[in-house]
């Protein structure tokens, strides 16, 4: 593979193309799961919320959607075995998590578990169900949404940050040992977008954008075949220089950033 060669196989043609987005009953997971239906994918979303499920196939003609938890293994792995005998399986989108604001100043395990589960094991709940079915195919491509606030370390992301450095740190690892096997991997990094998750932040988001410009971005990078999805760039590029800061001028900056 050469320099700048794509690191994916590039994707420019939506049409027929069965993907499943988990975690999809709002914000990027949603305004990404309609643009590809309008661009002639087959979509299957999947979320808790029965009223987002049904709205989805009332206002999708085609679309399916499946009920789920991604917290309950045998669900997802259920779930993914009546996608694949009835559909197929070209493409899945992990688009499920939990946020909420947390300092260690007032440490909540069952916080911090709970944004375990949903952020981080449930996607590995997912690669159980799908990997065997993409490694048996030859081909796929799998997608997470992530986070800038997995870079490193932020105020207030005590319980989030960690699960999406995670996240990150397992892509990664995922792209190495399936890209030779012609199954791709990518790994989507928003800053902030106006979503429930970041609704409750009670400081300056800089940047923020919308779940459909948020699409609009991933859309374009995944027709590119890019590995790191990051957006807005404007935004995301100043944090991953920050990434390289020493601690001590980092720990200044973050602080400043969100006004903590």
């Amino acid at each position: 593979m050469g320099l700048f060669a794509p690191l994916n196989q590039p994707i420019r043609n939506w049409q027929g193309l069965r993907v499943w987005f988990i975690g999809a009953s709002s914000g990027i997971g949603l305004a990404s799961a309609r643009a590809l239906h309008v661009l002639g994918a087959k979509v299957t979303i999947s979320a808790r919320s029965e009223s987002a499920l049904q709205d989805w196939l009332l206002n999708h003609p085609g679309g399916k959607a499946i009920s789920l938890d991604v917290t309950n293994p045998t669900a997802l792995r259920q779930a993914a075995q009546t996608i694949i005998q009835q559909e197929g399986l070209d493409m899945v989108v992990y688009c499920a998590g939990y946020y909420t604001e947390q300092r260690a100043t007032a440490f909540d395990l069952n916080a911090m578990v709970k944004h375990q589960a949903v952020n981080y094991t449930g996607a590995l709940y997912m690669l159980d169900a799908v990997l065997p079915h993409f490694l048996k195919q030859g081909s796929g491509h799998i997608s997470f949404i992530s986070s800038v606030a997995g870079f490193r370390g932020l105020p207030k992301s005590l319980a989030y940050g960690p699960t999406k450095a995670a996240m990150i740190n397992l892509a990664e690892t995922l792209y190495i040992d399936l890209q030779p096997l012609r199954i791709g991997v990518s790994l989507i990094n928003p800053g902030f977008v106006q979503t429930p998750l970041t609704a409750n932040n009670n400081f300056h988001m800089p940047a923020l954008i919308t779940p459909q410009e948020a699409a609009q971005h991933m859309l374009s990078d995944w027709q590119k075949g890019l590995f790191h999805i990051h957006f807005p760039k404007r935004f995301t590029r100043w944090l991953q220089l920050l990434r390289i800061l020493p601690y001590r001028l980092y720990f200044s900056v973050a602080r400043r950033l969100t006004q903590a």
